[in-house]
């Protein structure tokens, strides 16, 4: 059975980091894609970044510059360095493993910026 366990939200003024990790346990071999999505409160969930196996990395235009993914396939780890914050990244953030073709979701963890 697969599960995703999330940590690292909190409570952080604008300026400040943050460092959200997710351990995946029950995965055999590599995940396709290890990413972190976000969804604050009466909008949709997007993506803000993803890393491939292949060791592509995809960010949202919004955090480039400021977050940075990180992946460590032996341990099934993502990592979410989230640096600079502002309060419009308020959100609750999930963890995304896609192996194959299935698909599984962090719990998620809520991220709260303060101006």
């Amino acid at each position: 059975q697969v599960q995703l366990v999330e940590s690292g939200g909190g409570l952080v003024q604008a300026g400040g980091s943050l460092r959200l990790s997710c351990a995946a346990s029950g995965i055999i071999g590599s995940a396709n894609v290890m990413a972190w999505y976000r969804q604050a409160p009466g909008s949709q969930r997007e993506l803000v970044a993803s890393s491939t196996r292949g060791g592509s990395l995809n960010y949202v235009d919004s955090v480039k510059g400021r977050f940075t993914i990180s992946r460590e396939d032996v341990k099934n780890t993502v990592v979410l360095q989230m640096n600079s914050l502002k309060p419009e990244d308020t959100a609750v953030y999930y963890c995304h493993v896609r192996v194959g073709s299935q698909i599984w979701w962090g719990q998620g963890t809520q991220v709260t910026v303060s101006s």
